[in-house]
C-alpha cells in the first residue's frame, strides 16, 4: 500500500511540476497573436507570427526555421491530446518573431498536369453501346480532355504562376519522362510545385464504378531535398525526413481537398471511392506533393457514357480546379499544414 502511495505522490508531483514548466501551445498562440497548425497524422505542426514559421514534430527538440534553419530546443509533447511546449520553446520562437522578415512567404509557384498514357499507350479501353451506338472509350483520350480543361482552368485564375501539363497531345512519354518533366521545372526561391495525374479506371468487375483519389504510401521513403542541400549527412537526413512528412501531409490535403470537389460537382452521378494510398510511380518519384486522380470505370457501361460526355468532364475538371483552388489559398496562408487554432 506505501508503494502504490508513494508512486501515485510521485506521478502527482511530476505532473505537477510539468504543468508548472509547460504551457498548452494553442492556448499561449492564441495569447501572442501567432497562428497553430497540427497535422495529426504525421504528429508535426507549424507555429506561425509575423511571415516567420517554425515547423515542429511532437517529441523531437529539433525545429526548422523559416524552412531553412535546423534549430535544437526542448522538444513539444503531445499529453491526453493537447499539445505542450516548455517556456523556453516559446521563449525561442519569440526571439525568431521579432526578426524583422522582409519574405513574402511560400507560395504555390507551379502546377504540372500530368494526362496519363498517350500516343502508343492508350491506357484502359473498352467498347459499349450507347443510344444504339458503339463507342470506344480510350483512356489516353479522357485524360488529355480533362487535362486541358483543368490546365485553362488554372491559367485563368493564376495568371501569376505557371500552369503546366506533361503532354498537350496525343504523344507518348515514359513515366521516367513524366517525373523528370516535374523535377526539372525552375522555381524561385519561396515557391513550391504541385504535381496532379490524371487517370481513368478499369476493372473486371462491370459493376465497379466511381472515383478515388491517390496519395504516396505513407511508409515509402525516398529522397526530397536536393543532394547539396548540406554537406552533414545527418542533418541531411533529418531534413529529407521532415520535407518528405510535409510533402504526405499536403498530397493528403491535396487529395482531401479534390475529393471535396468532385463530390461537389458530380453529385449522385457517380459514386466517390475516397481518397487511398498506393506507391504509384509518378507520385512516388516526384520530390514534390503529388496525387494521382482516378476519373471513374470505363470498363461500367453507364460511368463510361459519362466519360465520353463533354459536360461530365467539364464538371469533373471544375471539381478537381476547386480543390486545388482550396489547397493553394491554405498552403499560401499556412505553408500545407492542416491547421486548428
Amino acid at each position: 500500500m506505501k508503494k502504490i502511495i508513494w508512486l501515485l505522490t510521485v506521478s502527482f508531483l511530476l505532473t505537477k511540476l510539468f504543468a508548472q514548466n509547460t504551457e498548452n501551445l494553442i492556448t499561449s498562440a492564441e495569447k501572442t497573436g501567432a497562428q497553430v497548425y497540427w497535422d495529426s497524422l504525421s504528429g508535426s505542426g507549424l507555429l506561425e507570427k509575423n511571415g516567420h514559421q517554425i515547423s515542429f514534430r511532437a517529441g523531437d527538440n529539433l525545429v526548422l526555421q523559416d524552412y531553412k534553419t535546423l534549430a535544437i530546443t526542448d522538444a513539444p509533447e503531445l499529453k491526453d491530446g493537447v499539445l505542450y511546449v516548455s517556456k523556453n520553446f516559446l521563449s525561442n520562437a519569440e526571439k525568431l518573431f521579432k526578426i524583422e522578415n522582409n519574405e513574402s512567404g511560400y507560395k504555390i509557384g507551379a502546377v504540372l498536369i500530368d494526362a496519363g498514357h498517350g500516343g502508343k499507350d492508350p491506357g484502359a479501353m473498352d467498347t459499349h453501346t450507347v443510344n444504339g451506338k458503339k463507342i470506344t472509350v480510350k483512356e489516353k483520350d479522357v485524360n488529355l480532355a480533362v487535362a486541358k480543361m483543368l490546365c485553362a482552368r488554372l491559367k485563368s485564375a493564376y495568371p501569376d504562376k505557371k500552369i503546366l501539363m506533361t503532354r498537350e497531345n496525343d504523344v507518348f512519354l515514359s513515366l521516367a519522362q513524366r517525373t523528370e518533366i516535374a523535377n526539372s521545372v525552375k522555381l524561385k526561391d519561396g515557391e513550391a510545385i504541385l504535381y496532379i495525374s490524371i487517370h481513368v479506371n478499369s476493372s473486371l468487375d462491370k459493376k465497379a464504378s466511381g472515383y478515388e483519389v491517390w496519395y504516396l504510401s505513407p511508409g515509402y521513403s525516398r529522397t526530397v531535398l536536393d543532394k547539396n542541400a548540406t554537406d552533414d549527412k545527418n542533418l541531411f537526413n533529418v531534413m529529407n525526413i521532415m520535407m518528405e512528412e510535409e510533402y504526405l501531409t499536403e498530397s493528403i490535403l491535396i487529395a482531401k481537398f479534390i475529393m471535396d470537389g468532385l463530390q461537389t460537382q458530380v453529385g449522385n452521378l457517380a459514386t466517390p471511392r475516397g481518397i487511398k494510398a498506393e506507391e504509384w510511380f509518378v507520385i512516388r518519384n516526384s520530390k514534390m506533393p503529388a496525387v494521382l486522380v482516378e476519373l471513374g470505370f470505363l470498363s461500367n457501361q453507364k460511368e463510361a457514357a459519362l466519360l465520353v460526355d463533354n459536360s461530365y468532364l467539364q464538371k469533373l475538371s471544375l471539381g478537381i480546379y476547386n480543390g486545388l483552388a482550396a489547397f493553394v489559398t491554405h498552403f499560401e496562408r499556412s505553408r500545407g499544414f492542416t491547421g486548428t487554432k
